[in-house]
């Protein structure tokens, strides 16, 4: 067992290098725990340079792995093993956290006890991902049921057994609607209608939020005098984390890039998290070459220390997802890897834990979308990160005036509230830009008359040209580059200037009259406006960054670093250099430091994109916005000292990085 007293001394230090271990295991596994050994179990994740292990009191089989007398206990599981608390206390004595993990809404053994526990569909089918009877699939519980309690009570046990904790995971936690008995008795008293999908929808988001509260509040009763533990609830969404940060201490991100998030996730969800939620932040990845269940493989060394260097840049600590083989013992070539990542990573955060991730853009996002990012949110971070411009992703009730640039995708719909604050925004001397419908409210007309425009209506055209003119044509040739998404035809209000020309087709493309293979040739320039700007405000007639998102057409981004130029002529960064690297400067105490990232995603199987190189940067100019002239600047890790000059509130340097990422450090 751990020494309680022992642990109530401990200060708490946020985790820095995180693993999840997963330890869903079946009841027809016959040898649990059988070549369990404390003392190698805690020394693997040490080498390995890991601070903090997530461990399994509770799998989605429903079964548990300390000593208990409850029947769920693992069958297979020896009665004199005490798995989770040898663990605990293992790791513990090498100075290595062990939060608590417990699966929510997937338990097999309950949902074979007790059916009626079950959530069910309106045509009262039990939920199982649309799997059939006979295809091994979890089974979903309703937390309005009984359940509920029977959770509790396997919480209050481990909160008692071993506190005081260093945190509970909680897991599959999301919104789950049921048509049950229990559910649509909770309906009813609530005075919803069961039979409206939108009010199942709002029961499952209630039952969901008063479950979180009273396990936090178990959580919190158990510790009133020991240091801080934090719960924290999995499969939410980060876009609620206005509303639920209040029972959270802290958040974690899980992104398994080839597990079905995709490498456009993590960069979007991060900047949204760290904007809202001002709490410590990790994010975990995982070692498995595909997702969670792929437990026999590895992916390649550069993808992982990729994604690390990723988490590490956005201000936020790291983990990795691993699953801990039934007989309990850590596979030496999985920690053989981690540790050399994080052997690196441990390297680079003297210069950057603590510091402050610095943006000057904010994109707004419509929090109702949910963390996937929709065609435009896609296009955004893309285009942003590609131009090497700092940006963080924000909801609408964000206050901007700490940004000098705010960018409204085409997604976002401007309210009353958002107009307001927009309008203030600007005549504050904040600079706007404003893309595609977003700039047009439910009448068709402009949201701002500061704007400068004149709304003529939806384009009658599905693909139309843009003719970008003088201060926004360089980079693009005198041509008409086609734009695959329909906008809406517009003029600019007197004193307001024409930036892009659109020009339109002889005809729209039908099936009773066409010409060529996808859409119908340009015809001639009409007086309609692509991009007008108007003071500090830039409106786009066409959803350019929904078009970037969906087609990656290098004139897109092109275009749109050139209205932003105009409107933010003093970037905090000015790099050559590949498309792919990404950026991302930080100020710590007196230094500023910029992570330089260059790896390369590949599809090289369908639906998944994989990372096994680097992009080597070599002599690659870099220009950094500093007040002063600094007193060194060097790459890290290790420390390597830069020729560098100082002119008009820059730092210029050149920089060379074959191995991925490095850190740019500037002292003033």
């Amino acid at each position: 067992m751990p020494s309680k007293a022992a642990d109530k001394e401990q200060k708490f230090v946020f985790p820095l290098r995180t693993i999840h271990l997963d330890f869903h295991t079946g009841p027809a596994v016959p040898d649990v725990g059988k070549d369990f050994d404390p003392e190698t179990f805690a020394r693997t994740f040490k080498a390995a340079h890991v601070d903090s292990v997530t461990v399994f009191a509770k799998c989605h089989h429903g079964h548990l792995y300390y000593a208990t007398e409850r029947v769920e206990r693992h069958p297979s599981l020896p009665k004199d093993l005490d798995l989770l608390g040898q663990q605990i206390e293992a790791l513990h004595k090498v100075g290595i956290r062990a939060p608590i993990y417990l699966s929510v809404q997937c338990d097999e053994y309950a949902a074979n006890t007790h059916p009626e526990w079950l959530a069910l569909t309106p045509e009262l089918q039990q939920v199982k991902g649309g799997h059939s009877a006979f295809t091994p699939a979890w089974q979903i519980l309703d937390m309005s049921s009984p359940y509920q309690d029977y959770l509790a009570e396997q919480l209050q046990e481990v909160l008692e057994r071993f506190a005081p904790v260093d945190g509970i995971f909680l897991d599959m936690c999301w919104d789950q609607t049921s048509c049950s008995k229990w559910a649509i008795e909770g309906m009813t008293k609530r005075g919803y209608d069961p039979r409206l999908p939108e009010h199942r929808s709002q029961y499952a988001r209630e039952v969901a939020h008063d479950y979180m509260k009273r396990y936090r509040d178990m959580v919190e009763a158990a510790h009133q005098k020991a240091a801080p533990a934090g719960v924290w609830f999995n499969s939410r969404p980060k876009t609620q984390l206005h509303i639920e940060k209040k029972f959270l201490r802290h958040v974690e991100i899980e992104c398994l890039p080839t597990g079905g998030w995709g490498y456009a996730y993590f960069p979007y969800v991060a900047r949204y998290v760290r904007s809202v939620a001002n709490l410590p932040t990790l994010s975990h990845t995982g070692r498995f070459f595909k997702s969670w269940g792929d437990n026999s493989s590895l992916k390649p060394e550069a993808a992982l220390k990729y994604e690390c260097c990723q988490v590490l840049s956005q201000g936020m600590t790291g983990g990795v997802g691993d699953l801990l083989h039934p007989r309990g013992v850590p596979q030496p070539a999985v920690y053989d890897l981690i540790g050399r990542v994080y052997s690196y990573i441990e390297a680079c955060e003297p210069y950057v834990v603590g510091g402050q991730v610095l943006s000057q853009i904010a994109v707004v996002v419509d929090p109702s979308l949910g963390d996937s990012p929709s065609a435009s949110g896609i296009g955004a971070v893309r285009a942003l990160q590609q131009l090497r411009h700092q940006f963080d992703i924000v909801p609408p009730e964000t206050k901007l005036d700490k940004y000098e640039l705010v960018i409204v995708p085409e997604s976002t719909r401007v309210d009353e509230n958002l107009q307001r604050r927009l309008q203030s925004y600007l005549q504050s001397g904040g600079a706007l830009i404003v893309c595609g419908p977003a700039a047009l409210d439910e009448g068709g007309q402009p949201i701002l008359a500061e704007l400068g425009i004149v709304s003529h209506g939806e384009s009658p055209y599905t693909h139309t040209f843009l003719h970008a003119a003088p201060p926004v044509s360089e980079g693009l040739a005198d041509y008409g580059y086609v734009m695959y998404e329909r906008g809406f035809r517009m003029t600019a209000a007197k004193g307001a200037q024409n930036l892009v020309r659109i020009g339109e087709p002889y005809f729209q493309r039908t099936y009773e009259h066409f010409s060529g293979h996808e859409y119908t040739p340009e015809d001639k320039v009409s007086r309609y406006a692509g991009a007008i700007k108007n003071g500090n405000a830039i409106t786009f007639a066409v959803p350019v960054l929904e078009a970037y998102g969906k087609h990656a057409a290098p004139n897109y981004r092109i275009l749109l670093d050139n209205c932003i130029r105009l409107l933010l002529p003093q970037p905090l960064l000015k790099t050559g250099g590949p498309t792919k690297l990404e950026t991302t400067v930080m100020r710590k105490g007196n230094s500023m430091v910029v992570h330089l990232l260059s790896f390369s995603p590949e599809r090289r199987a369908e639906g998944l994109d994989i990372v096994e190189d680097a992009i080597p940067l070599v002599d690659v100019p870099v220009a950094v916005k500093v007040a002063k002239p600094p007193k060194r600047v060097f790459l890290a890790p290790p420390e390597r000292d830069l020729l560098f000059t100082y002119e008009d509130g820059y730092v210029h340097t050149q920089v060379t990085v074959l191995d991925g990422h490095a850190l740019l450090v500037i002292n003033q």
